[in-house]
Formats: C-alpha cells, sequence, structure tokens
C-alpha cells in the first residue's frame, strides 16, 4: 500500500481513498450468506486486504471471526472508507455516523431508488445526497458493486484473480463489470482499478475516467455507461483519458429498448446514438458494440506493441478459408500485399517445392504431403515475415480441421503452437494468433480435437499472444490498434 498525505484536495484524491484505504468499515456486516453485508466482509478476507477489517453490527459480537462493533463511533481507529451494506431507507442514519468518525467516502450498495422511477424513491436518493454534501462526504453509488482492486485486496465478487495488470475499468452496471473481469480473464486480461458505480448521484463516471488517465497503474481504460447528467464533462474526461491512454468504451441504451431497459437499469438518460457515436470520435475514444468486441480489443491494446502500419500477413486454413482470411482482413481495412521477390528467393532455398507456390494468406492446404516437418516450415516463413520490413503485423491460424490422422494432426497444431509461441517470445513483429473451437456445442467438447485446440488456446493466452476465435474478430482488433496509434502519430 503506497503512503501519501491523507489531505483531501480533490475528488481524484477522494479516490484515492477508496483505493488506498488504510481502514474499512462494513456497515450491515453479517454472518448470513445471502445478505452483501456477509460477503463483503468475506471479499476483503478472502483477497488479503492489508488493512483493518471493522464488522458494523449491533446484534453481533463477531462476524466471520472478525471483532464486530455496535456503531462506526465504537471502533478505536481511524476508518477512511465504507461499504454500506444497508437497505435505502437505512442509509441516512449511517451518513452523519460516518461524518462524526471521519470518513472520506461510502460505497452505497442500496438500490430501489431512482432506478425505479418512482416518486418517493427519487425523493430518498435527493435527501442522501444532500447529506453527504452537507457532511462533506463523498459517494460512490448507490445501486452498485464498488472497487475491484487487486493490488491492494478489494473485490466485489468471487474467485476474481489476485493478480494486478494494467485494464482499468469504469463501468455503470455493476453486473457488466462483473462480467468483464471473468471473460477478460479468460483472455489474458489482468486488471489494474474497476470501479462500479450504479447511479452516480456523486462521484460520477468522468470522475473516474480522470482519476485512471492520471493513474500509473493503469495503461488502459475501459468504460460503459447508459447515460450521464453531464455530457459535457463526460466528454472532456474521456478527451483527457484518451489523450494519455486507449479508451474503449460501450454505449449502453443505443436504440429504443436498450434505452427504455437504462433507464429501468441506473435512472440513465441514453440519449441519441448518433449523437453519442459523434462526440465520442471526436474525443478520441474507440467504440465497441458490445462486451464481446471490448474485450477483443482490450485483448489487442494489452499485447500488442503500437502498430503503425497496416500490411497483414496471414497464415490461414487451407482451400477457400484462406480466400475467406484475405476478404476478412481486407474488410477489416487491413492490406494483404503479395510476397516481396527477396522473401520468394529465401523460400526457393527453404521451400523448394513451394516457393513459387505460396502466397499471402498462406494456403496450408498446399503443404501437404512435404517432406518436412509441418511446423517447421511454418516457423521458417513466419520467421522469414518477422525480419522483413514489407509487413507490419503478422495473423497466424492454427490448423483447426485437416483431412489427415489423428495422430499427425495433434502434431501439426503442437507444432504450429510451439512456433508461435517461439515466435512471439522473440518479438520480431506482432503476431495475433486464431484457434477456433472456442464456441463447440457441448454435444461435441469432448471430441479430443477440440480438446487439443482449448489446450493449444490456453498456452497461447497464458503467453500473452493476442488470441481470437476468427481472422474476422483479430483483423478488426488490429485495425483499433493501428488506428489508435495512426492518430497519435499525428498529433
Amino acid at each position: 500500500m503506497r503512503s501519501r498525505c491523507r489531505m483531501v484536495t480533490s475528488t481524484v484524491d477522494v479516490l484515492d481513498f477508496a483505493f488506498h484505504p488504510k481502514a474499512i468499515a462494513v456497515i450491515g456486516a453479517s454472518e448470513n450468506p445471502y445478505s452483501f453485508g456477509y460477503h463483503y466482509v468475506r471479499h476483503l478476507l478472502d483477497y488479503g486486504y492489508p488493512g483493518r477489517v471493522y464488522p458494523v453490527n449491533p446484534d453481533r459480537e463477531t462476524v466471520l471471526g472478525l471483532r464486530a462493533y455496535p456503531s462506526l463511533n465504537s471502533i478505536p481507529g481511524t476508518v477512511d472508507y465504507v461499504i454500506c451494506c444497508l437497505p435505502a431507507d437505512k442509509v441516512l442514519d449511517s451518513l452523519a455516523e460516518c461524518a462524526a468518525r471521519g470518513v472520506k467516502v461510502v460505497h452505497l450498495l442500496a438500490n430501489a431508488l431512482s432506478e425505479t422511477g418512482r416518486q418517493e424513491a427519487k425523493k430518498l436518493e435527493a435527501r442522501i445526497l444532500h447529506e453527504a454534501r452537507r457532511y462533506n462526504l463523498r459517494l460512490i453509488g448507490p445501486n452498485c458493486l464498488g472497487v475491484y482492486y487487486p493490488g491492494g485486496g478489494i473485490a466485489f465478487g468471487y474467485d476474481m484473480l489476485k493478480e494486478s495488470g494494467t485494464v482499468g475499468a469504469v463501468f455503470q452496471s455493476g453486473g457488466s463489470s462483473h462480467l468483464l473481469v471473468r471473460y477478460g480473464e479468460s483472455r489474458g486480461l489482468r486488471f489494474s482499478k474497476v470501479v462500479s458505480y450504479g447511479n452516480a448521484i456523486d462521484v460520477d463516471e468522468s470522475d473516474y475516467l480522470y482519476y485512471l488517465a492520471r493513474d500509473a497503474e493503469t495503461k488502459i481504460i475501459a468504460a460503459y455507461f447508459e447515460g450521464v447528467k453531464d455530457g459535457r464533462k463526460l466528454l472532456g474526461a474521456l478527451a483527457e483519458a484518451a489523450r494519455a491512454k486507449p479508451v474503449i468504451v460501450i454505449k449502453g441504451g443505443r436504440g429504443i429498448a436498450g434505452a427504455k431497459a437504462a433507464a429501468s437499469h441506473t435512472a440513465a438518460i441514453a440519449g441519441s446514438d448518433i449523437i453519442w457515436k459523434t462526440a465520442l470520435r471526436k474525443a478520441g475514444v474507440i467504440q465497441a458494440r458490445d462486451m464481446k468486441e471490448l474485450v477483443d480489443f482490450l485483448v489487442a491494446f494489452y499485447s500488442l506493441p503500437p502498430i503503425r502500419g497496416d500490411r497483414a500477413w496471414v497464415v490461414g486454413m487451407g482451400g477457400g478459408s484462406a480466400v475467406i482470411c484475405a476478404d476478412v482482413c481486407e474488410e477489416a481495412g487491413l492490406r494483404v500485399p503479395p510476397i516481396p521477390p527477396e522473401i520468394r528467393e529465401q523460400l526457393r532455398t527453404k521451400v523448394p517445392e513451394l516457393w513459387d507456390w505460396l502466397g499471402n494468406p498462406i494456403d496450408m492446404s498446399i503443404m501437404g504431403g512435404l517432406s518436412m516437418d509441418f511446423g517447421q516450415i511454418i516457423g521458417e516463413i513466419l520467421r522469414m515475415v518477422a525480419r522483413s520490413p514489407h509487413f507490419d503485423v503478422m495473423i497466424a491460424e492454427i490448423s483447426e480441421g485437416n483431412p489427415v490422422s489423428q495422430d499427425v494432426w495433434t502434431s501439426m497444431v503442437s507444432g504450429e503452437t510451439e512456433q508461435f509461441l517461439s515466435l512471439s517470445g522473440e518479438r520480431l513483429k506482432p503476431l495475433v494468433a486464431v484457434v477456433g473451437g472456442d464456441k463447440v456445442a457441448h454435444s461435441v467438447i469432448q471430441d479430443s480435437r477440440w480438446e487439443i485446440l482449448t489446450e493449444a488456446r490456453a498456452r497461447l493466452v497464458a503467453a500473452h499472444v493476442p488470441t481470437y476465435s476468427t481472422v474476422a474478430d483479430a483483423a478488426k482488433a488490429v485495425r483499433q490498434v493501428i488506428d489508435y496509434w495512426q492518430a497519435r502519430a499525428e498529433t
């Protein structure tokens, strides 16, 4: 935990207390495993939060083995940060107590407030904000999961990785923030800080973006928002963040049904999709349509170095698949240039049977019957390309299907995987891997071929090789990286 002056001078300083608190109190702490008060104490214990944890419950002497306190006022030490697990109608009573104890930030889990559309709930939310401001307290939420900071032992879910990374995230939706972490982990992403902010009646999405823009632990920012109360402030925050690091955003509530769902979810006003697209583009933000595309783009920025050229070398599968690879790469905005004469001459020596036949993309079907080891051939070709100034990025696909025996095919996949891993480690040129089969029906998942592909994918992901299920997905993600770094070079 880093040391710093505890004087609060800005919202950024306030958020530092949420991410680096010396002590956390959980109001509404409980032994009931169906309550948030149980889970948030468990999370602090399970993830190894290094500071003091103070469960607050007037009816218990202990909670999960920790001494429980009847009130905040009875806690002997300083408390920076409070996780309030009380229902909405109990929140007001706790705010005065938080102020008296010198608390800086309160995370409110309470829902059933303005997102319901009910007037009484809206009035209660307004009173909560009024009281918080009167007491000079800052609020995260309400109606949110709060903070995931693996480096500081703070989390909002079970079985989330304790290993830190460089992706920071600002998510209006708690469920979507949890899904981002889960799905991202399976693709090799690791996170610096993630905030689920819900109704954002006080500290809002812009404040979190300003924080992450200046956060040294965060190199890439992901965001999901449904609507905002201050669009001008948000666009300013996005522009500042995008000048510092890549920012990838999902804008929820783009259509009529989505806008209605957003209003009932977090009391958000979604706004015009066309206006948002234009404004985000002007701010220099990368836009994703859904969670899968967001993670695809994050994987590319997380693992690839800056790429400013668009010339791709593609190793495709056989026959028509190779043709499709070329099509989808060009449709994504990549060029697939022919093999230059100097590489053709190298091929004459290394692969004499194929030197005048190979093209870009490589049609794997023409390699059948060669005397050379399949993996060795691929490795030789990839290294020629990796050293060539005529290409900027390589997209290499594992042979998903092949009319050969099981043992021969297994050897081919193993050889390709080894070559991809070796080449990626040499860092001669950016390499993106494509491994299919991740969406195979459960009825056939036990087929040994799919198991082998799953193992290959896992090895590549573990080695931080950006890995996709289709060439189209890979090409689209690579194009985002190129566009970002080209734009940065022009500014």
